[in-house]
């Protein structure tokens, strides 16, 4: 793992005059050096994919598909030494990494399948009106043109896929920004991009410094940009480039709503578990792991030492351990920020019932209650291994705690009354409800997005070739309907 890797430059095997090192978060040992493209490279990328966009999207659905389905095999044959990989790199336990292998695998996979239904074309006879007397309309997605896709570190493998499998699906060029921290693993997606016959100049992947991005999104080229990040970097994106199409999958806030008909033993027990699996999950590092659990005044005072228990019953540790629920963070920086939140938490007036410790990148499982509503950690995403539960009387109140946050990306609702579900689904500003379960779950074909501060358009194979794409309409005229 410490050789030199390459990245892809339409399609090719290439390097850059310069490296730079990645590094693993738990034990600091290097995992791998990477080559950095030069100016000129990016150039060649970029013109690359432009002038092969007509092409591309003119080519069968059976060839993409071909091989979209060859990647997916691909991530599933080497899901060992890729999970390795993930984990070196991310400081992710070696369980949740051949997760995110097999969640890849199903992400090329669905969008093979897409590629070969997609597009297939609506009819609409417009003789409604006399004017439109035999005349037919027929409605087809086209690509916007090359698509560029900006992927953060904490799914390096998964959130790569979600930006180039719709892509290569939809017939549109892809330059795959992977982040700075975990490049490694959308590199994989390269190799076995290239042992495809997908058109010379398609796809690119290109570990280009963060601070060389700017010019990259203001390229005219580049019509379409892809991006999942920070609410902050997100948006400035956008605001950059107004006229391009953005598709942001930004922060969140996630919340666990446990209300009063969820109360039997099992519904507890099984409640508090998911809540501290996926709080901890990642190192709380995901858009959709739960930071607040609301729980109802009927249930709140057995709910909450189960969760306590479940939290400290999470294994930390060496992220190789197959037992190892919980690594490290993916910096010694990021739990710094952390511990200075929950510190911050505390001396305002916040209780501390566990964790609340660091060791280096490492940063203990962590839950708080009575949390002040003026302090980060009751507004922003702390994106670490930590959650607040408060108590509340009554489902309105919980649904109303639930929204007051800039972010709205999913939420969970622990109950049993489908009543009580359908007026979650009206009344939480989110872009996923998920009922009996944590806001964490995502399935990789559904829609995934947010709403507020959470971003912009939806992830999800179908739904990210509609991002990619827009409607053309061609009317034909004289016929006999």
């Amino acid at each position: 793992m410490t050789s030199t890797h390459a990245f892809w430059l339409a399609g090719r095997r290439v390097t850059g005059d310069d490296t730079f090192d990645v590094t693993s978060s738990w034990d600091g040992r290097l995992v791998g050096t990477v080559s950095v493209p030069t100016d000129a490279q990016v150039e060649e990328a970029v013109a690359a994919a432009y002038a092969v966009r007509d092409e591309f999207a003119a080519t069968p659905a059976h060839v993409r598909a071909a091989a979209l389905d060859h990647v997916a095999r691909r991530l599933v044959e080497r899901t060992e030494e890729i999970g390795l990989l993930i984990s070196a790199e991310n400081g992710k336990p070696i369980k949740w990494a051949r997760g995110e292998v097999g969640r890849a695998a199903s992400v090329f996979r669905f969008a093979a399948e897409e590629a070969r239904r997609f597009n297939g074309g609506d009819a609409q006879r417009l003789d409604t009106d006399a004017g439109g007397q035999g005349r037919l309309a027929l409605t087809r997605r086209f690509p916007r043109g090359v698509v560029l896709g900006i992927a953060p570190f904490n799914f390096p493998l998964n959130l790569c896929a979600h930006k180039v499998a719709p892509a290569i699906a939809a017939g549109a060029p892809i330059i795959l920004k992977p982040a700075p921290a975990t490049p490694l693993s959308g590199l994989v997606i390269g190799e076995l991009l290239a042992e495809t016959d997908l058109p010379a100049g398609s796809w690119s992947i290109l570990p280009v410094p963060n601070d060389k991005m700017p010019a990259l999104v203001q390229d005219e080229r580049l019509p379409v940009i892809s991006f999942t990040g920070s609410e902050k970097v997100g948006y400035a994106i956008m605001d950059s480039v107004p006229r391009k199409h953005c598709t942001l999958e930004l922060g969140g806030n996630g919340a666990a709503v446990v209300l009063g008909d969820y109360a039997s033993d099992a519904d507890l027990d099984w409640a508090a578990n998911r809540i501290a699996t996926f709080s901890n999950y990642q190192g709380g590092q995901s858009c959709i792991s739960v930071q607040r659990v609301i729980a109802d005044a009927a249930v709140y005072d057995r709910l909450l030492p189960r969760v306590v228990a479940a939290v400290e019953a999470q294994v930390t540790g060496d992220p190789n351990d197959d037992k190892t629920d919980v690594g490290p963070l993916v910096s010694e920086d990021a739990a710094k920020r952390v511990e200075s939140w929950v510190a911050e938490a505390v001396e305002a007036g916040a209780t501390l019932l566990t964790g609340g410790v660091r060791d280096g990148a490492s940063y203990a499982p962590t839950v708080l209650t009575d949390l002040p509503a003026d302090v980060t950690l009751a507004h922003e995403e702390v994106f670490g291994p930590v959650l607040s539960v408060q108590k509340v009387d009554g489902e309105a109140e919980a649904f109303a705690a639930v929204n007051d946050s800039k972010y709205g990306l999913q939420a969970g609702v622990f109950t049993h009354d489908l009543q009580a579900a359908f007026r979650a689904h009206r009344a939480l500003e989110v872009g996923g409800v998920i009922i009996g379960d944590v806001p964490s779950y995502r399935a990789d074909q559904m829609p995934y997005g947010g709403a507020k501060q959470s971003g912009v358009g939806r992830e999800g194979v179908r739904s990210a070739m509609e991002d990619y794409t827009y409607e053309r309409v061609l009317v034909l005229t004289g016929l006999a309907l």
